[in-house]
């Protein structure tokens, strides 16, 4: 009989793309998903993992394995979900995905709480882009995710997972001390028009929105300098090297030589909470969007 474990180490692979990210994902060392990958493939006798350049790919049996292995898990959820409503209370383990500013300023009080009001629920919470945790859902690898978009940028809701609204974040024009717009109480995107933005790297929900807004104002945008952390950008503003558009939710207190001010229409980016739809009713999933939005 396979081994439902060594099962989930496949699927997290194979979602993952390496045995690092599995590992991650599931709160293991590389070492210790690798080796489940080996029983597994002693199990079944057959070659799961095959070398392709400096990474490592499924081969074509072990991707049947894999969406064998969603389904029992799937299976495995639902069990699980039925004897937890039975309890009334949130048990077992619930693994979070959420972006790192969320992951700053939401996840460590919220954490902190569902640790505290039901000692019997073991929580575990890994970063991830937002574009990636609608699939880290519905793909089962984490059981609740904390992603958002812009309304010019939706995210799309993957088949069978349901999503709550936290809260809308709204953003600011970061600006170094001594700027021309600095005394100003609010600007349009028309304002900025010259200015050397720092902004995150493309492909990323918050660079796509500022691309897009600025262009519709009719120009395009000096990206001077990218970087992936809030904290990073405030540096940089701080510095005197350009202008940022930085949400408030994790941003924490701006440094001497930074001001913020208010960009007309404002940019909000709304929170969501996602879970899969077979688990909807799991009162651990409850407890967790109920305390998510409490704190927002």
């Amino acid at each position: 009989m396979l081994d439902l474990a060594r099962l989930r180490a496949l699927h997290a692979v194979s979602v993952h793309g390496s045995v690092a990210g599995a590992a991650t994902a599931l709160g293991y060392t590389p070492s210790a998903v690798s080796q489940q990958i080996a029983k597994l493939e002693r199990e079944t006798r057959t070659t799961l993992l095959e070398r392709r350049g400096r990474g490592i790919a499924l081969t074509e049996e072990a991707q049947h394995l894999a969406a064998t292995a969603q389904e029992l898990l799937a299976i495995v959820e639902r069990a699980e979900t039925a004897l937890e409503e039975r309890r009334g209370l949130p048990t077992g383990r619930l693994t979070i995905a959420a972006f790192p500013s969320a992951a700053r300023g939401l996840l460590p009080g919220v954490l902190a709480e569902l640790a505290v009001r039901h000692p019997s629920l073991d929580t575990r919470m890994t970063e991830a882009d937002p574009h990636r945790s609608g699939d880290l859902v519905a793909k089962g690898v984490v059981d609740l995710a904390v992603t958002h978009d812009w309304d010019i940028a939706p995210l799309p809701l993957p088949e069978g997972v349901q999503q709550a609204v936290i809260g809308d974040d709204p953003c600011d024009v970061l600006v170094p001390e001594g700027h021309p717009l600095a005394a100003r109480d609010f600007v349009r995107r028309e304002d900025l028009a010259h200015e050397r933005w720092i902004t995150q790297p493309p492909g990323t929900v918050c660079h796509d929105w500022l691309m897009r807004t600025l262009r519709s104002a009719g120009y395009e945008p000096d990206i001077a300098h990218r970087a992936a952390e809030n904290h990073t950008q405030v540096a940089l503003v701080a510095a005197g090297l350009g202008v940022a558009l930085v949400p408030r939710l994790g941003r924490g207190p701006l440094p001497p030589g930074v001001s913020a001010v208010r960009l007309a229409p404002v940019p909000v980016r709304r929170l969501y909470a996602l879970w899969r739809a077979g688990a909807a009713r799991r009162p651990a999933i409850l407890e967790a969007v109920r305390t998510l939005q409490a704190h927002f």
